[in-house]
Parts: structure tokens; C-alpha cells; sequence
């Protein structure tokens, strides 16, 4: 323990030698592992290790998953875009309950808001899904509340096993990991700053426009980032949700793996998937940063 005792170094070494040794086992391996795969073929329960683009030029000729066709989109695309309607949604309904906690809750009562607002998501991830299959469904809360109050004469068909079910699903389910990052950006706010605003003759809106939503910024990045990432991997909301058939390219994977018993072409749409997903996370940063810049 002498070399300890006189080198931080070396104390700062056997400190981050623990978890960067569980990241590389738990993160790094097994990435390494899918991008190996995802060059071999599978044919029945052999795996040919022989390297191979085939699995690659598959996903990127067939309609399926790229490019679709006339009347359908394909998988990638269409989880792209459920993921980011899910995202804005989840985001903009997210800000004013934020806001609302940061600026007009007591201090004292903040706490108290935080913990109620994380209560529903104490439950189990499943029991909320098939929550919201009694809310949606053809004779479920929605539909039987319309028909009560006479608004309706029959059930409304487009309310379960659409992409609708699952865009009102994901966006409930991830609601709380948007609302705490912006709320953490809004208390960083120096209030002072919206009061010189005030002072210099901007009234309440022009002051929200022009300060709290640009300091807020960093909130809002993360809470797109933490939504949309995640969102797009989700593969248990969209086979609850969309019924018999329905499939985004989360399922597409797990299928691959679990039932169609071919593993080196659910590691290259993971690949392809993970890449799509990384180009459009870094191009919101950038037009981010952009946009920041422009400002200053």
C-alpha cells in the first residue's frame, strides 16, 4: 500500500479500475461481439464464420427495412419517426409541468412534487402497458366514456393496435425522464436575470422567449436525447400495441435473435439501427449548437 499512499495517481487508477473494468465487460464486449457477428451468416443452427457483407447488403437492398415501397414505409424509417413523434410529444408536455414545479411550487413543496410525479412509475413497465390497453381499447375506458356522455355511437377503432397506441404509450412511459432533466435546467436559472428583463421593459412572455428558454436549452437537449434514444429500442410497447402483425425494427431484432434463429442479421440491423440513431442524435447536437451560436 506504499505506492498507494504516495501516488494519487495511482490511488485514482485502482479507484476507476473497478467500474471501467464492469464497462468494458458489460458495454464494450459485448458491442464488439454484435459488430463481429453481424459479419457471419447463419444457415439453420450452423454459424458460418466466414466474413461476410451479405447481412449488410441485404437490409440495405430489401424494402423492408431501408428504403420501403410506395404504400409502406420501411421498419428503420417508421421506428425513426414513431420515435421522434414520441420524443416531441413527451417533450413539449413535459416543459410546463417542469416550469410549473420550478417556478411557482414553495420551495419547501418541490420535493413532494418530484416524488408525486414519479409515483406512477413505481409500477411495473408491463402493468402500464396493459393499462393503456384498457384506456384505448374497442371496449375500453375512452371509448365507453364517449359512448356514455353520447358524444359517440360506437367505438372508435383507431385508439389500439395502430401506431397511435404506441406514440400515447411510449410517451406516458418516458414522461418522467423528460420532466426531470428540464426541471433541473430551469432551477440553474439565475432569477435575477428574468427580473433585469422585466426591469428593461420585457413583459412575462417576451421574458420566457428570450431568457428561460434559451438558458433551458441544455434541459431540452438531454431530455430529447434521453427519450428519443431509448424509445426507438423499445420492442415490448410496440408488440403489445400494435396487435397481431405489427412490428417496428425493435421486434424485426428480437425476432432475428429469438425465433428466427438468425442471430448475424439481428446484429446488423442492430448495427445499422445504433448508427441511424447516433447520426440523428448528433445532428439535433449540432443544430443545437448552431442555433446557440447564432443567438450569441
Amino acid at each position: 500500500m506504499g505506492i498507494f499512499d504516495r501516488s494519487p495517481q495511482a490511488r485514482a487508477a485502482v479507484l476507476a479500475a473497478p467500474p471501467f473494468v464492469y464497462a468494458l465487460l458489460l458495454l464494450a464486449f459485448p458491442l464488439v461481439a454484435i459488430v463481429l457477428i453481424s459479419f457471419w451468416t447463419q444457415s439453420g443452427l450452423n454459424l458460418d464464420t466466414t466474413f461476410t457483407t451479405a447481412n449488410y447488403r441485404e437490409i440495405f437492398s430489401s424494402p423492408i427495412y431501408i428504403w420501403g415501397n410506395a404504400t409502406r414505409w420501411g421498419l428503420l424509417p417508421l421506428s425513426l419517426f414513431v420515435s421522434g413523434t414520441v420524443t416531441a410529444i413527451t417533450v413539449i408536455l413535459a416543459y410546463p409541468v417542469a416550469y410549473y414545479v420550478s417556478f411557482h411550487v414553495a420551495p419547501d413543496r418541490k420535493s413532494l412534487w418530484l416524488f408525486l410525479i414519479t409515483v406512477p412509475f413505481w409500477t411495473s413497465y408491463l402493468i402500464r402497458v396493459f393499462l393503456w390497453k384498457v384506456i384505448l381499447g374497442y371496449n375500453g375506458v375512452i371509448n365507453t366514456g364517449l359512448i356514455e356522455v353520447g358524444l359517440i355511437d360506437e367505438p372508435l377503432n383507431f385508439l389500439l393496435y395502430n401506431l397511435n397506441s404506441v406514440i400515447i404509450t411510449l410517451a406516458h412511459a418516458y414522461a418522467v425522464f423528460a420532466i426531470l432533466p428540464i426541471y433541473v435546467a430551469l432551477e440553474k436559472i439565475d432569477r435575477s436575470l428574468l427580473e433585469a428583463a422585466q426591469d428593461l421593459g420585457e413583459s412575462r412572455f417576451t421574458t420566457f422567449l428570450r431568457v428561460t428558454l434559451p438558458l433551458s436549452v441544455p434541459g431540452i437537449v438531454g431530455a430529447v436525447l434521453i427519450v428519443f434514444i431509448p424509445t426507438i429500442g423499445d420492442y415490448v410497447t410496440p408488440e403489445l400495441m400494435l396487435g397481431a402483425g405489427g412490428r417496428l425494427v425493435s421486434n424485426i431484432i428480437q425476432a432475428q435473435f429469438l425465433q428466427i434463429n438468425n442471430a448475424p442479421l439481428g446484429a446488423a440491423l442492430s448495427i445499422v439501427t445504433m448508427l441511424a440513431v447516433a447520426i440523428v442524435s448528433l445532428g439535433f447536437i449540432l443544430l443545437n449548437r448552431r442555433w446557440l451560436r447564432g443567438r450569441s
